[in-house]
Parts: C-alpha cells; sequence; structure tokens
C-alpha cells in the first residue's frame, strides 16, 4: 500500500509542481531583464484558459494531427511514474530504464513533429523539418549520456543509480559522469529552449517549438503545453537528481512528501543557473544550433570513450 501513495505523491507533485517551476523561471528571468514579469501561477491560468476553450481543427488535417497533442500527454505521464523524483521506489521503478526512457522522449517528439506536418500547413511543416534536423542530433546525445551514466554505475535504473551516486563520491566525481553531464545540460538547455535563438527581425522563421504546434488550439493546446512543462519538469528532474546533486531526497512515505519542498530548492538553484546562463550567451543564428548539439554529442560519446579507455578515474 505504501509504493502505492509515494508513487500517487510523486505523479501528483510532477503534475501540479511543473507549471510553478516554470512560471517561476519566467518571472525570474524577467526580473533580470528589468520587467515585472508574469505571475508564478500564470502558467496554470493559462492552461485553464485552453482547458475550457473549443478545439477547432482544419478539416485538411489527418489522423496524427488530430491525436498526438493527447498522445504525447500520455507519454508524458507515463515518464512522471519511471523518473527519480524521489529516491523510494514507485510502483513502475522496476521497469524503469534509461534507455526506455529516453525512447519514450523521442517517440514524443517524433509524434509532435509527425503531428505537425499531419496538418498540411506549410509553415508547420518548415518548423516541423527543422526540429527533425535538430532531433537528429538531440535524441542521440540524451541515449548516449544515459548509456554512459549506466555503465558508470552498473544499473540501467535510474533510481539504483540515484542511490549509488549519493553513496559513492567517487563516481559522481569521475571524468566520465562529468562529462555526460556537462552533455546532459546543453541537451536540456536546447530540449527545453533555453537556447537563445537571433531571430533576424523575423521571429516566424525562427519559430521551432512554437512552430510545431502554432495549429492547435483550445483543448489541444492545453495538451501540448502541459506536455512541454511537464517534460522540462521531468528532464530537469533527471538533470538534478543523477546528474548534478543527487542527494538531500528522503526515502518513505513521510520521506516522499519532504522531497517536494527539497526538489523545490534544487530547481530553485538550477532556475538562477538557467536564467544566468541563457543571460550569458550571446544570441546564435538558428543554423548554428546543430553546433551546440553537435558539442553536446561529443562530449556524451567522449564521456562513453573515456570509461572504456579506463579514464574515468
Amino acid at each position: 500500500m505504501q509504493v502505492f501513495l509515494e508513487t500517487g505523491i510523486q505523479v501528483l507533485g510532477i503534475l501540479l509542481l511543473s507549471p510553478l517551476i516554470a512560471g517561476i523561471y519566467e518571472n525570474i528571468k524577467a526580473k533580470t531583464e528589468f520587467r515585472k514579469g508574469p505571475s508564478i501561477f500564470q502558467l496554470y491560468y493559462d492552461l485553464a484558459k485552453y482547458l475550457r476553450k473549443e478545439s477547432i481543427i482544419s478539416k485538411d488535417s489527418g489522423f496524427i494531427h488530430r491525436n498526438a497533442p493527447m498522445m504525447v500527454l500520455s507519454i508524458m505521464v507515463l515518464l512522471a511514474f519511471l523518473i527519480p523524483v524521489q529516491p523510494g521506489y514507485t510502483v513502475l521503478a522496476p521497469l524503469a530504464d534509461f534507455l526506455g526512457g529516453a525512447m519514450l522522449f523521442a517517440l514524443a517528439s517524433v509524434l509532435t513533429i509527425l503531428g505537425a506536418i499531419d496538418n498540411n500547413s506549410n509553415f508547420t511543416a518548415m518548423s516541423a523539418g527543422r526540429s527533425a534536423t535538430f532531433a537528429a542530433l538531440a535524441e542521440p546525445t540524451l541515449i548516449v549520456v544515459f548509456f554512459a551514466v549506466a555503465i558508470e554505475t552498473g544499473t540501467n535504473n535510474p533510481y539504483i543509480t540515484n542511490a549509488d551516486l549519493t553513496t559513492n563520491s567517487y563516481l559522481f566525481l569521475s571524468l566520465t559522469h562529468i562529462l555526460a553531464s556537462i552533455a546532459f545540460l546543453f541537451f536540456f538547455i536546447f530540449e527545453t529552449g533555453k537556447l537563445p535563438v537571433e531571430s533576424g527581425g523575423l521571429s516566424e522563421l525562427s519559430m521551432i517549438e512554437e512552430g510545431r504546434i502554432y495549429e492547435y488550439g483550445g483543448k489541444n493546446l492545453f495538451f501540448v503545453r502541459y506536455s512541454s512543462i511537464i517534460k522540462q519538469y521531468l528532464l530537469g528532474s533527471l538533470l538534478l537528481n543523477v546528474f548534478i546533486f543527487p542527494w538531500g531526497l528522503q526515502s518513505g512515505l513521510i520521506g516522499s512528501i519532504i522531497d517536494i519542498p527539497v526538489m523545490l530548492l534544487k530547481w530553485l538553484v538550477l532556475i538562477v543557473l538557467l536564467v544566468i546562463l541563457e543571460q550569458s550567451i550571446a544570441r546564435i543564428r538558428i543554423f548554428r544550433i546543430a553546433d551546440f548539439l553537435s558539442l553536446s554529442f561529443i562530449l556524451s560519446v567522449l564521456s562513453v570513450t573515456l570509461f572504456v579507455a579506463g579514464g574515468f578515474s
């Protein structure tokens, strides 16, 4: 019974806190730009507004475009059962797998791209094409990074990996883990839209994430937006609990409740770091994103190579 309660706390925590974390990020970012910024609860209001509105879909849209938003949200909810946001096992923890999780993230990305193409809109198809080009570098990075952590700790279960890293500083400080962490940080910055891109005066031409979902509205827009927010929270939690700072989480039923404010504190630190990085990085041309992702992929491959060569110590 306890494992079901812990699972419920983790999943509900992810579903409820993810819009708050995104709202805090936008508010702090606005403050650094000397703007008042939106309320930290603004995304809750936006999601409720989308949910109340009717979805209007073009008659030229296909099956994938109509159903991709709900399928992507379902994948994110499934991942909420698998990502270690608290150290205690969830119901599906024995089935959790780094590579399986990477494949689910990739599947969600593919469905979003196919949904944009299936709309028969030139603009969304252009954004989907660019997204597919960058995904060809981003998704392999995610897989290789997870593979690096798996071979380093001898397990592909993220919950066991978290426990190993908290008790073994040798693994955490190894060069393999450091390079994999940097590679995953780069991936996270791109995947969550934190990489500043120069629009060249025509912002529509540089839209990737926004361009893919341009034709969605109402409930479908709710599914898409909420999926993106949950994805950001899940990837950020992996970055925190597996790569950057695996300590501080509590186990047990009471511990799973304590983990909620602990994760908020961890996220505040990560948000400040992300805002500093985003404000420090000069805006890049859209075609330079491939260079950024190539560097991330090279670092991930190097982390595995060093482990195999014995240079991780």
